[in-house]
């Protein structure tokens, strides 16, 4: 079982973004999430962790697979369990909105995706699978001092994480 879960809250062609305070991914804009607590399951776990980090209650939520990574630092070996919601076009969220975990901002698709936009999570390499795909994939990430130096995206199967 992987130890952690991230979703993307889309509302139109925008998306909901965290800049974190803290590591992992510190100063750069990904998805909500966190930590799966004992007992929890990984749709717990994001519904829980959206409240708390956007207070947006959610009943159902799109599983979309998992972003895993194997690296030659501590934090090797791991992985999330990925998830995308989409909101109506007129539901009403005003951003940017300081938070505990940092900062929450409406941030287009386009501009998430740009190749030049090194503000950004490793989002550019599986969010457009995951938005675009009605399948499930396993995004795996292997680093090497803190760089991507291979990437695969492979189908699996629906109920992997149960």
């Amino acid at each position: 079982m992987l130890k952690y879960t991230i979703a993307f809250i889309k509302r139109g062609e925008e998306i909901l973004l965290l800049n974190r305070e803290s590591s992992t991914w510190m100063g750069s804009w990904n998805g909500v999430g966190g930590k799966l607590e004992k007992n929890e399951t990984p749709t717990e776990c994001i519904i829980r962790e959206i409240k708390e980090e956007t207070n947006i209650d959610l009943e159902r939520i799109e599983y979309k697979g998992t972003v895993t990574w194997d690296s030659d630092t501590a934090n090797s070996g791991n992985g999330m369990y990925a998830f995308v919601v989409e909101l109506p076009i007129t539901y009403d969220y005003q951003s940017p909105i300081k938070t505990v975990e940092g900062i929450l901002d409406w941030k287009k698709i386009d501009w998430i995706l740009h190749p030049k936009n090194t503000g950004v999570a490793n989002l550019p390499y599986f969010l457009p699978c995951m938005l675009e795909s009605s399948r499930i994939y396993n995004h795996h990430f292997i680093y090497k001092n803190g760089d991507v130096i291979d990437f695969k995206s492979s189908p699996i199967n629906e109920g992997a994480y149960t």
